[in-house]
């Protein structure tokens, strides 16, 4: 796969089309990437913050500000801030302003529903780079247990490339501040340059929660740039909750 075409995908992969980061406490988001349905109170905020390194040399560096303003529902409004190095030590930066609508709440026993759009940008030049739409699903079966579902769509513009997006995971609250979390996530799309690129891509890490405000992530993943790299992720989200009426 070309260098240029290499950095999309891995631009899209964390920040886009696959995953956008949840807001409530212990939802996947952070530097997973199978998002859930649920967006917190209005006017909360948060910070998330990865770094991730492959096997293969390659470098990724994402933070994310948001925070969730009370629109037809509430809707968290952030930005990725992307920063990527390809195999060949090519350096890349990204923008992408995005937004997720709750359109079901996540409770319990039932389904709840999401919908999250943004489209990525170019620092250096300023050049419109791509879109997607995503729409998770969580179904929560306990306080401790739930599962994701995503689908989706990712238009690459350079080359005028579509991707289908899909995803699962789950989280399991094992012990009180410590969360497992595994997903599955991957691309489809009709004339890909390189095998890897439509392979199944893996994550699965360990969640710590020392305060409610706050998440360290361990992560292993594998191929989840689409370069069959192995890849270690370490994460830190910091939440600050809505004021108090």
């Amino acid at each position: 796969m070309s260098t240029s075409i290499r950095r999309r995908v891995l631009a899209f992969a964390f920040g886009a089309g696959i995953a956008i980061p949840a807001s409530a406490a212990y939802a996947a988001g952070g530097a997973f990437l199978v998002d859930d349905a649920a967006v917190d109170d209005p006017f909360a905020c948060k910070v998330e913050s990865s770094v991730s390194l492959g096997s293969n040399q390659t470098f990724l560096g994402v933070t994310t500000p948001a925070c969730v303003l009370p629109l037809f529902k509430p809707t968290e409004i952030g930005v990725n801030i992307i920063r990527t190095r390809t195999p060949e030590g090519v350096w890349g930066t990204a923008v992408l302003p995005k937004a997720k609508m709750n359109i079901l709440p996540v409770e319990t026993g039932k389904f709840g529903l999401a919908i999250a759009t943004g489209s990525a940008f170019n620092v250096l030049t300023g050049e419109y780079t791509g879109s997607f739409v995503n729409v998770p699903v969580t179904y929560t079966f306990s306080d401790a247990f739930k599962v994701n579902l995503n689908a989706g769509w990712i238009y690459e513009r350079p080359n005028d490339q579509h991707f289908a997006s899909y995803g699962a995971g789950f989280e399991w609250v094992a012990l009180k501040h410590i969360t497992l979390i595994g997903e599955v996530f991957g691309v489809v799309t009709q004339h890909p340059e390189a095998r890897t690129v439509v392979d199944p891509r893996f994550q699965a890490g360990i969640r710590i929660t020392p305060i409610d405000t706050v998440d360290f992530d361990v992560i292993y993943g594998r191929n989840i740039g689409g370069e069959n790299a192995n890849w270690i992720t370490v994460g830190l989200n910091v939440r600050f909750p809505a004021p108090k009426k």
